[in-house]
């Protein structure tokens, strides 16, 4: 993910709102958040961004709201209404062409509807359009950098190396850009980067398994846990299944979103703290006690 991130400070003349590009390793960093005008802390970046400023803020004691990498379970299990599991898959999966913290990655598919799930996949992105971002009619521009495309390109290779297949791939990318094939992995597993790393960019990693239990297993053997996406026509195993989950956000029938009226956030290494509602507002609000006696 990129790593350097915008901060407000106070300038001169008052009033002012100042955007600050600093990379989260370089010692600007630390001075600018050092200064005792800065209250708080809110980030959205990557994981190792966040740990950086994290040591920041600790040492000033600053609250701090970490949005940061995530690896979202798309899980689908056998009595998914699955037309719409698999239209919400590719968009949930091609959001900002892939580069998003909570675009669906791991698509975890119970095995009685495993290959059924691959075709209709591969049906929907054949008529996808990867093209200039400004034609309203693309539906995969370029990424944001060449390296974000090196990345990509070596997760497919090294899982292709560990056993993973590639399933389908599209064709005809444009000369110029920093553009990249959407790929369909099969056959993705635990210790592969697909599956292990966040991928950043329009590849689907699908694992097909038996019973729901190593679904949810799956799901939570990721370090992230941001968001997670459930499909299943039985809402009382879908809740069964939410108690289960190690997420900070879990959508049924849903892709996994931003909505101003729920709290926004994840655990483990997808960071802390919410963003949005009430507990966003609260996470910089000071608690203050006061007693009085007449």
């Amino acid at each position: 993910m990129y790593h350097e991130f915008i901060f407000q400070t106070i300038i001169e003349p008052t009033d002012v709102f100042q955007a600050v590009y600093i990379s989260s390793g370089d010692r600007k960093m630390k001075k600018l958040l050092m200064d005792n005008r800065i209250a708080g802390i809110s980030v959205t970046g990557s994981t190792d961004a966040g740990r950086h400023i994290a040591r920041v803020a600790g040492e000033r004691l600053l609250p701090s709201v970490m949005e940061l990498g995530g690896s979202d379970p798309f899980i689908v299990l056998a009595d998914a209404p699955l037309n719409k599991a698999v239209e919400t898959a590719i968009r949930a999966r091609l959001q900002n062409n892939g580069q998003s913290c909570i675009a669906a990655k791991r698509f975890l598919v119970q095995s009685v509807i495993g290959a059924k799930f691959i075709d209709m996949l591969i049906a929907g992105l054949e008529s996808i359009k990867i093209g200039d971002p400004l034609d309203e009619s693309t539906d995969v521009g370029p990424l944001a950098r060449k390296d974000l495309v090196e990345n990509l390109h070596r997760q497919v290779k090294e899982s292709v190396n560990k056993g993973a297949s590639i399933a389908w791939q599209s064709t005809g990318l444009p000369d110029k850009g920093f553009y990249s094939p959407v790929f369909v992995l099969r056959d993705v597993a635990e210790g592969m980067p697909a599956f292990n790393e966040e991928t950043f960019g329009p590849l689907f990693a699908v694992t097909i398994v038996d019973s729901t239990d190593e679904l949810i297993r799956l799901a939570n053997s990721s370090c992230y846990g941001l968001g997670a996406s459930v499909w299943t026509t039985n809402i009382q195993s879908a809740k069964r299944i939410i108690r289960q989950i190690e997420s900070g956000m879990v959508f049924v029938n849903a892709m996994v979103r931003s909505d101003p009226r729920l709290p926004f956030g994840g655990i483990k290494d997808s960071g802390y703290g919410r963003e949005l509602a009430r507990e966003g507002l609260m996470s910089f609000v000071n608690i203050k006690t006061f007693w009085i006696e007449s």
